[in-house]
């Protein structure tokens, strides 16, 4: 398995930026798609984003298109996902989780490994 650990959050005004990091230990990182899921206050856990094991590939959903980025050094076990035009909407705990690759790469299931996750509060 591989353990994660989510760093970056914080409070920031609406349209700021934040940059959000998930350093990996255990098992080989490269061998891991790599996701960012976020949970609000009285939601559900949805999908933010998710990065290919090789880092070829990334997929967003819909609401973060050109808004996120996702990206990946597997030489330093890292996963990062870059925040800018923040909304009082994106208010949530953000968490990294890992699965081994599958087919299509574009679904979020399978995801597991779950970091302790970040607070980021995003004010009006």
């Amino acid at each position: 398995q591989v353990q994660l650990v989510e760093s970056g959050g914080g409070l920031v005004q609406a349209g700021g930026s934040l940059r959000l990091s998930c350093a990996a230990s255990g098992r080989t990182f490269s061998g891991y798609d790599m996701a960012w899921f976020r949970q609000a206050p009285g939601k559900e856990r949805e999908f933010v984003a998710a990065v290919r094991w090789s880092g070829g590939s990334t997929y967003y959903a819909d609401s973060m298109k050109g808004r996120f980025t996702i990206s990946r050094d597997n030489a330093k076990n890292t996963v990062y996902l870059q925040m800018n035009s923040l909304k009082p909407e994106d208010t949530a705990v953000y968490y990294c989780a890992a699965r081994i690759p599958r087919l299509p790469f574009t679904t979020d299931s399978g995801y597991g490994n779950w970091g302790q996750g970040t607070q980021v509060t995003v004010s009006s």
